[in-house]
């Protein structure tokens, strides 16, 4: 594997552990930890919205606590056993390694148990108190992430993150069908915006810490290939996302509301994705290419964009 920048140093040897006589809140925090909390942040902000839109309005209050709950519980049960996965890069990668199993304050079995826990009582809830479809979506949503991008994909191809991204899209897909009980094209069409949304999204954060991922040789494309090259793809998946967006609007014939925000929305995010092309070329410096910015404004994107998606029955 060929890397372009400098290699990651190993994981200090002084990295803090745990003691033994962790407390009882510091072992909650772990438990909690494990399940990624923003990653959840994320994915039930694509849920709840598409709720709304699939109901042309507000969805029953205890229709939408299944839905966010057992999803929680799903996602929860994924990140909890990708920990348990990657355990051994974790414990060297700035990023990772004060997480609950580097720092031994949760064991892998105990991990693995709780994430298994997690998953079955998610699939309890989205089956019993949402409906068989929304539970099946869900299962298969997390089975793709733990099987085919933990452990089939993101070791080895640069194209880890894209096809693997497509478990997070899963949840409007979900929150649809949790209203409808049936899938459809404009879920769909929200499903194709956050796959062409990952790359970007998650190119630029691997940006900021390819060393990291050099050191563990995950080949991340900002591993292998110039930043430069990396800008580019970010702008055409950019570019792809944006024109798939506005897709909702003659798809499931929305009001103004939302292809005027995804308009706005979308050549905002162009604009950032092209300024840090530009700023890539003929450089591997980070403190010039600035790729967190791009990471920042895609998690702001996609949140306006699905609270337009939320706000566009209840106005039209």
């Amino acid at each position: 594997m060929t890397y372009v920048g400098h290699r990651a140093p190993a994981a200090s040897p002084d990295l803090p552990r745990a003691s033994a006589a962790a407390t009882t809140r510091d072992v909650v925090a772990a438990y909690v930890g494990l399940t990624k909390p923003r990653v959840i942040e994320l994915l039930l902000l694509t849920t709840v919205p598409v709720m709304f839109f699939a109901a042309r309005g507000v969805p029953d209050l205890g229709l939408v606590v299944a839905t966010v709950v057992g999803g929680a519980c799903s996602a929860g049960s994924a990140s909890a056993l990708n920990c348990v996965y990657d355990r051994d890069i974790d414990e060297q990668m700035r990023r990772t390694r004060r997480r609950a199993i580097p720092r031994h304050i949760v064991t892998p079995s105990a991990a693995f148990t709780f994430g298994i826990a997690l998953g079955a009582l998610a699939t309890v809830i989205l089956y019993v108190w949402v409906n068989p479809l929304s539970a099946v979506l869900s299962v298969v949503a997390e089975c793709f992430y733990l099987f085919v991008y933990t452990m089939l994909l993101k070791r080895r191809t640069t194209q880890n993150i894209v096809w693997g991204g497509l478990a997070g899209c899963f949840p409007a897909l979900i929150g649809w069908t949790a209203v409808t009980d049936r899938l459809a094209w404009p879920p769909l069409v929200l499903f194709l915006v956050v796959f062409f949304w990952t790359p970007p999204h998650t190119w630029a954060l691997a940006l900021r810490y390819r060393e990291d991922y050099a050191g563990v040789e995950v080949p991340m494309l900002p591993v292998v290939a110039r930043a430069e090259v990396v800008g580019r793809q970010i702008v055409a998946y950019s570019w792809v996302m944006v024109a798939t967006s506005l897709l909702l609007w003659p798809v499931a014939g929305t009001g103004l509301l939302y292809p005027v925000v995804a308009a706005v929305l979308g050549a905002v995010f162009l604009a950032q994705a092209h300024r840090m092309w530009a700023r890539a070329r003929g450089t591997e410096d980070l403190s010039v290419i600035k790729p967190m910015a791009l990471f920042h404004a895609s998690n702001l994107y996609l949140s306006l964009l699905f609270v337009a998606v939320a706000l566009e029955p209840l106005l039209h």
